[in-house]
């Protein structure tokens, strides 16, 4: 139906663009994790569902439904609303997952034909032209299809009717192309001798390294996390990891961010062998170098100093500050990798620094409704305002938090006597109580 149609039917109904092929990378990640985590025969179902094989697995999980129970968990977790449905066959399991009642359906042991019986004919995965034909002789759901003598349907609408409904009800098989984990780029290196010294693990690491950086520059692929594990001759593993703000296979710059966490490796009685795995990878191709032929220098590349950074410091401590679209200050600004994409800035006056959260201040002076505060206090101190500037009225997001459907802030910009220039709101418009309790509190410091 038409969007406006559905926003008058459901109030504050959610809309937003579709994204086929951002969907599609969910479904092809979710599907690897689960051929890695649940069974080893997963594949795609569709553009919007997952098959798994829970033969020979189930018992692993406490049996179906405890193991149905837990996929749902975690799909909530990740925020998705799924719905589960355990069948004889793969046609079975498709047709309840989607047109079945409850998220989690456990169909019994050749008990397909009677659950499969009132859901409409759609679930057979038809071509709308076939639906068509087929409710225009009064076939609308599965139990109408059975009754039929299987001739006529197969003169009328040909071989793929018969063979959907034989495939749901378990009669005859169907292709399963099962999701195939690919093992990450990885070089093992094994000692004749144990090795404990920083300089034997160094010539491991930068011998396994070249290997490595071959290896991928074969496949056409460079890295975003490598991981060293050294097995001791005790049984231990440790592993070091390093990670890359941009996929790269240059080997040099890799080995420098592995070399320094060498010290944090405790060799024990020995390492036996090591193993560099490209824990993530990316594919890379050739690349155009920046102003090579117009005669402009090329811009200075800083991924190998944020590399170093985030290896000493952290990879959370390095980002970039980018906009958000939102009207309230303290939401409208939020944190991204160093090499991420930024939002422009709106035009709108605001102060270089925001107090998170906003600190109250005491002893305001000022005239309601809309007059700017003429002294206040903040952290034991009193200020005497000399000109202010406002106010400006920002309202709550009422379309994604309830409780702000009626707040409001007004928010003025005011100099002290000093020069010092500050942003203050208050809550509430200054007339109706219900928009705020005329509280007042220091949001930001201009420069």
């Amino acid at each position: 139906m038409a969007v406006t149609q559905a926003r008058m039917l459901v109030p504050g109904l959610d809309v937003r663009d579709s994204d086929p092929e951002g969907d599609g990378a969910w479904l092809a990640r979710l599907g690897l994790l689960a051929a890695r985590r649940w069974t080893p025969r997963a594949a795609v179902s569709g553009p919007d569902g997952l098959w798994l094989d829970l033969s020979g697995v189930a018992h692993l999980f406490g049996g179906e439904r405890r193991m149905a129970d837990r996929i749902l968990a975690y799909c909530a977790r990740l925020g998705f609303s799924a719905r589960i449905a355990v069948a004889g066959s793969a046609g079975a399991a498709h047709a309840l997952a989607r047109f079945g009642a409850g998220p989690l359906i456990l169909c019994p042991p050749g008990g397909e034909a009677a659950a499969l019986a009132p859901l409409p004919l759609a679930a057979l995965r038809l071509d709308e032209p076939t639906l068509a034909a087929a409710r225009r002789l009064g076939l609308e759901t599965i139990a109408d299809l059975v009754a039929k003598p299987r001739a006529p349907l197969q003169r009328r609408f040909g071989r793929s009717l018969l063979t959907r409904l034989d495939q749901a009800l378990g009669r005859a098989g169907e292709p399963f192309d099962p999701i195939v984990p690919v093992d990450p780029p990885s070089i093992l290196l094994r000692f004749v001798e144990p090795i404990g010294t920083a300089e034997a693990i160094a010539e491991a690491m930068a011998e396994a390294m070249r290997r490595l950086v071959r290896r991928l520059e074969q496949e056409g692929l460079a890295v975003r996390r490598l991981d060293f594990a050294c097995e001791r001759v005790d049984g231990e593993t440790q592993i070091v990891g390093v990670g890359t703000a941009r996929a790269t296979r240059d080997g040099p710059h890799l080995l420098r961010l592995l070399g320094a966490r060498i010290e944090t490796i405790e060799p024990g009685f020995g390492i036996e062998c090591v193993r560099l795995t490209a824990a993530r990878v990316e594919p890379l191709g050739p690349q155009p170098i920046e102003g090579g032929l117009a005669g402009e220098r090329p811009a200075p590349d800083i991924v190998p100093l944020i590399d170093r950074l985030a290896g000493r410091l952290g990879s959370r401590r390095l980002y970039r500050a980018s906009a958000v679209e939102s009207d309230v200050p303290e939401r409208s600004v939020r944190r991204v990798p160093p090499l991420a994409a930024t939002a422009a800035w709106p035009s709108w006056p605001r102060p270089v620094r925001l107090l998170s959260p906003p600190e109250r201040i005491d002893n305001v002076v000022a005239l309601l409704p809309d007059q700017p505060p003429r002294r206040f206090s903040w952290r034991g101190r009193a200020y005497r305002v000399r000109q202010a500037d406002g106010p400006e009225r920002i309202h709550g997001e009422w379309w994604k938090r309830k409780g702000e459907a009626e707040a409001v802030r007004d928010y003025f910009q005011v100099e002290d006597e000093a020069g010092q220039r500050f942003w203050l709101f208050r809550r509430g418009d200054g007339e109706d109580s219900r928009t705020g309790d005329l509280s007042w509190y220091l949001h930001g410091l201009f420069g």
